[in-house]
């Protein structure tokens, strides 16, 4: 898995905990919803640590929260 995959289903693990939709997320979070949602489609392979933070901030959580997740043990190398 690549951390682009793993961003994208831990922001929908974390949409599906709160009964929220990504364009609800992307609303709270003050980010475009085509952003949020090129994010979670795949469409955009990664987001930067800025999103991140807006998303984070908008949940709630810290982005030690949103990393801590086992999802995120399970990464690719990308030395490419």
């Amino acid at each position: 898995m690549t951390i682009g995959e793993a961003v994208r289903l831990r922001i929908l693990a974390l949409c599906a905990e709160r009964d929220i939709t990504v364009n609800k997320l992307a609303t709270i979070c003050g980010i475009t919803q085509s952003s949020l949602s090129n994010i979670v489609s795949g469409r955009n392979r990664g987001a930067t640590v800025t999103t991140l933070k807006k998303i984070c901030d908008g949940l709630e959580i810290t982005i030690i929260d949103f990393f801590n997740a086992e999802l995120f043990l399970q990464l690719e190398q990308e030395l490419r």
